[in-house]
Formats: C-alpha cells, structure tokens, sequence
C-alpha cells in the first residue's frame, strides 16, 4: 500500500512538473545513466515490462525528449539505440526536485531511523529480486 500510495504521489507531481509518467521518467533515468542503451537493455535495468518500455520510449521519442542511433556495426531496423543527451538534461532539473521529494516524504522519520529505513528497503527489495515472481503464489 505504501508503495502504490508514494508511486501515485510521484507519478502525478512529475507529470505536473515535467511532463512524464514514470515509465518516461524511469526510461529517461536509465539513459541518462548510460547512454546508449537499447530497449531490451532498458527493460532488463528497470526491471519494467517491455511494453511499457516501448511505449515509453515511443512517447519519449516523439515528444523529441530521447533520439534514436544505431548500434555499431548493426544495421539500423535492428539495432535501434537511444541518444540520451535530451533525456541528461531533463534528469539535471529534476535531481533537486527529486531530493527535497525524498526529504520531505522521510521527514516525519527520526534522524536515527531515517537511514536504517532506507537500508530495510534495500534489504527487502534485494529479497523481493531474489524470491522472484515465480515465487509470488507460494
């Protein structure tokens, strides 16, 4: 519940103040991160369906916030390689914003539990990799 709550509370905040949904925000993060990444390899550091990907990117695209380039030595219907400076400078505005959002949601937090809580997270999104869907039933 917390998470779809805070992901609700992100989600309409970066359409209002850049225009993205949260696909477009993760797709233009990865990139800016490391340029040059094709969708299946975007989709495999997000961990985001590859639909959702491809829309993404076919949004991202057109609104010409990310360029498409073609991998070396591949021909170009097959290799479609995002240029991701456009995504780099979007990602530079959104970094202040992006941490004050973050201080603000930890704020009610203690100064001694504020980054233990940050490290359960991590533990249990580590956890939640490793167990994977296929165990999501039992």
């Amino acid at each position: 519940m917390l998470s779809n709550t805070v992901s609700s509370a992100i989600a309409a905040a970066y359409f209002a103040n850049f225009g993205l949904s949260i696909p477009e925000w993760r797709v233009m993060a990865v990139l800016a991160a490391n340029p040059g990444l094709s969708a299946a390899e975007v989709t495999a550091r997000t961990a985001m369906d590859k639909v959702a990907v491809s829309r993404a990117v076919a949004t991202l695209l057109s609104a010409g916030r990310l360029q498409r380039t073609t991998g070396a030595g591949r021909p170009a219907p097959h290799a479609p390689r995002a240029d991701a400076r456009p995504a780099r400078a979007s990602m530079r505005r959104s970094c202040p914003w992006r941490s004050n959002t973050n201080a603000s949601l930890v704020a009610p937090l203690s100064s001694a539990i504020a980054p233990r809580s940050t490290g359960l997270l991590r533990v249990l999104l580590g956890r939640a990799v490793e167990l994977g869907p296929a165990h999501a039933h039992g």
